[in-house]
């Protein structure tokens, strides 16, 4: 027997992070969820899956209009075309549907009730699948503890959205324990909400599959569902299916050794070409760029950030515009030490280091900073919110972060012009 087991597919949701990019492909940032799940369904039905369990978050909230729904229900089809049944368990994004319930699915989708458990039977098969749809967005209680026993004599699959101990980023939603699991006494547990891939082997297989398509730059690296093979023993084995679309990537250039923007940018330029021939296939990837380390080049950086990321672009552009667009180039470097000039308070540069230092620890004036800056941080157009990063920082509150990295950036570039 073998099915594929997938998670938080969040259909026709939107990928952030390059609307400003000049060469975007409007059209892959648009579908990009639909053909991942195109291929998934592809994929199913090449291999002649027995099933097909989606643990949640098959949709991303309200949709904006049936389209969505429409071209789930055409996936379907062609899956009831294949013989092959689905199991959607329903997630906190799709109980904030209002539509997730008015379309009727083809009759090869059996959709987990919302009121308590419920166990489907594939007899032909002896599986048995146990799940229980998120009601309302916040499910905040275990709902594992009311899960049935294992149905005798069958492969029993437990189908739930959970945070799973708290232990991710995403909020805590149906909170359980791994040993919890354990505990029901099921052979495999099909995972949901969770969006990077885990997997645990001890009395039962429990699996996060991951999100199907990375939505933005805190979804990095490959991404997909998995397919699960079990032998006539009850042996189970996962295999990884990487079927995303578009892919983010994380690039850290260590400037340590470099003196100059131009060096700087052909060595992102180096790297950026190493991680397109080091990628599996030939996937477009949208990568943030961050300089760091300890550099002379700080000061540089720090005052011509806009050339910084129009020589990456440059450096982009000949290696695969087709291929690779830029998400961001992020400086987080830091000046080379320096003894700044000592004159008894009465040198500028020195008295402007002392007073940026007291600044970063002072609430009165880290408030006032705040009150001044929060308007145009929060209701700038989103063209100067993406080209002026710091402006993330007073949209966070985190001014003293905003006046540290000034400071460096600023005192660098000042003392060398002196």
């Amino acid at each position: 027997m073998r099915f594929i087991h997938a998670a938080d597919i969040h259909l026709d949701s939107p990928l952030h992070g390059l609307s400003a990019y000049a060469d975007a492909p409007a059209d892959m940032l648009r579908n990009a969820t639909r053909e991942a799940f195109a291929k998934l369904v592809s994929i199913g039905i090449d291999e002649q899956v027995d099933f097909m369990v989606i643990a949640g978050d098959l949709y991303d909230g309200t949709w904006r209009d049936h389209n969505t729904g429409i071209f789930f229900c055409r996936e379907m089809g062609r899956l009831r075309r294949a013989g092959i049944p689905v199991y959607v368990l329903y997630g906190n994004h799709d109980a904030e549907s209002e539509m997730t319930s008015q379309l009727r699915l083809p009759d090869n989708v059996h959709t987990f009730s919302t009121k308590k458990p419920q166990t489907f039977l594939i007899d032909s098969l002896k599986v048995a699948l146990h799940g229980h749809s998120f009601k309302d967005k916040a499910v905040t209680t275990n709902l594992v503890t009311a899960y049935p026993p294992p149905v005798d004599g069958y492969f029993n699959i437990g189908v739930l959205h959970t945070a799973l101990e708290g232990a991710s980023m995403h909020a805590s939603y149906a909170p359980c324990t791994v040993a919890e699991l354990h505990a029901r006494e099921y052979r495999y547990w099909a995972l949901g909400h969770v969006h990077e891939f885990a997997m645990w082997e001890e009395a039962s297989t429990i699996v996060f599959p991951g999100n199907l398509q990375g939505r933005n730059i805190r979804e990095t690296g490959r991404r997909g569902a998995v397919i699960v093979n079990v032998s006539d023993a009850e042996e189970v084995s996962v295999e990884r299916l990487f079927i995303d679309v578009l892919r983010w990537e994380s690039v850290t250039v260590d400037a340590s050794e470099l003196d100059t923007l131009d060096e700087v940018a052909r060595a992102a330029g180096r790297a950026l070409e190493a991680l397109v021939e080091r990628a599996e296939r030939p996937v477009p990837h949208a990568v943030r760029v961050t300089i760091t380390g300890t550099t002379k080049a700080h000061g540089e950086l720090f005052a011509h950030a806009a050339q910084l990321r129009a020589e990456v672009l440059a450096q982009i552009a000949a290696i695969s515009h087709d291929r690779l667009w830029l998400e961001k180039v992020k400086v987080a470097t830091q000046p080379m030490p320096r003894e700044l000039p000592k004159s008894n308070g009465a040198d500028a540069l020195t008295d402007l280091h002392g007073l940026l230092i007291e600044a970063e620890s002072d609430p009165e004036f880290l408030a006032m900073l705040k009150e001044r800056l929060i308007t145009l941080a929060t209701q700038a157009p989103s063209e100067l919110q993406k080209s002026v990063p710091e402006l993330e920082c007073v949209r966070d509150g985190d001014l003293a972060r905003l006046v540290s990295e000034v400071r460096s950036g600023l005192i660098a570039q000042l003392a060398d012009a002196e």
